[in-house]
């Protein structure tokens, strides 16, 4: 008579099956996944915010070389930390993420707080990557609920209703806790992650190759293009502006904007109402004490922010006196400096003003 245990049968809860799957096919190989360590986790979480792999691999990579711990990046210029971001959009995340490395240093000895609800307090750190730290570093049993998990939920028990809606927000929530596994949290985690990205995606889900699809209310009622239910149509307000591009000699002006509201922080092209071609030469004649001697209209730049849609009309002003020396304006918003074309790459700018001005020749 063998006195070896009987094997553990298969566990073929939604959290056992997701795991087994996990172990097996989820990811393994992402470059934050190789620790346990909060900051690279943290930071790694923060990225990955409406932000796909793929796009976040070569900004995590390069803010480590840069801030290697989380003193490095809060001892850093909020300026040399937007500058690494520029290009990978939500500016609010990276200004959030200096000031929560700042709070941890100060508040916490440098040390991340080590439960999700503690997490949730710093800045930028909402409910979901709280709970992503936690388990992730901590081994925490915390639910996640992000913009994938949704989906998976949605689909799997049958939730209708747009997920951004309290009410369908609230059973989702309750969904998360409540198929919490008793151990192995991190790997359920991840594993909720990785199903959403891959297997469970918006368009074209891989039903066959589902885990769960047993279970799945979406494969069994044929609703896979009905769930999650799309955000109602809504109207966006429209604005529109003139982006004023000065140029002189192979530099072009810029000017820093708030630390608030869109593109905060970042370097930008001085803004006007939009107006006929002679006017805007002669606002900016007035404004920066520059001699116009040659303006062109650009093709219009159309963008959209999550709250309305910006058309911008970038306008093409050459100054005429080279010699004259560069302008430095203050005022309580805003600072502009001369940039050479080819210092432009390195700067903090949004993307289409990047775009813009790297397709133009300043000379």
């Amino acid at each position: 008579m063998s006195d070896q245990p009987a094997p553990k049968p298969p566990d073929e809860s939604f959290a056992g099956r997701l795991c087994d799957w996990q172990r097996r096919h989820g990811r393994h190989g992402l470059p934050w996944q190789a620790s346990r360590d909060p900051y690279r986790v943290w930071l790694s979480e923060v990225m990955l915010q409406q932000t796909q792999v793929q796009t976040v691999i070569e900004y995590y990579q390069r803010f480590l070389e840069s801030f290697p711990d989380l003193r490095a990046l809060a001892e850093a210029p909020v300026e040399r930390v937007m500058q690494l971001w520029s290009g990978l959009g939500y500016y609010s995340r990276a200004r959030n993420l200096h000031r929560c490395a700042q709070r941890v240093v100060a508040e916490h000895g440098g040390c991340f707080p080590g439960s999700a609800v503690e997490l949730a307090r710093l800045p930028g750190i909402g409910r979901s990557t709280a709970a992503a730290i936690a388990a992730f570093c901590f081994g925490e049993r915390a639910a996640i609920l992000d913009g994938n998990v949704k989906r998976v939920f949605c689909r799997h028990f049958g939730i209708e209703g747009y997920p951004g809606e309290r009410r369908v927000e609230q059973q989702l929530w309750a969904i998360a806790q409540r198929e919490l596994p008793s151990e192995g949290v991190d790997t359920y985690t991840q594993g909720l992650m990785d199903l959403g990205a891959s297997l469970c995606s918006r368009t074209r889900p891989q039903c066959s190759d589902c885990p769960v699809k047993a279970s799945c209310c979406a494969q069994a009622r044929g609703w896979q293009a009905r769930l999650p239910a799309p955000r109602p149509a809504r109207a966006y307000p429209q604005r529109e502006c003139a982006l004023l591009v000065i140029v002189r000699a192979g530099e072009v002006l810029l000017e820093q904007r708030p630390p608030a509201g869109i593109w905060g922080g970042l370097l930008s092209l001085p803004e006007a109402e939009p107006d006929a071609l002679h006017s805007l030469a002669r606002q900016a004649e007035q404004r920066f004490g520059l001699p116009i001697a040659q303006s062109l209209s650009l093709e219009p730049i159309r963008h959209a922010f999550t709250h309305f849609r910006l058309i911008a009309h970038p306008v093409l002003l050459r100054v005429a006196d080279a010699t004259r020396p560069p302008v430095a304006v203050d005022t309580e918003c805003a600072t502009t400096r001369w940039v050479a074309a080819h210092e432009l790459a390195a700067q903090a700018l949004p993307k289409p003003v990047r775009t813009l001005l790297l397709g133009l020749s300043l000379g």
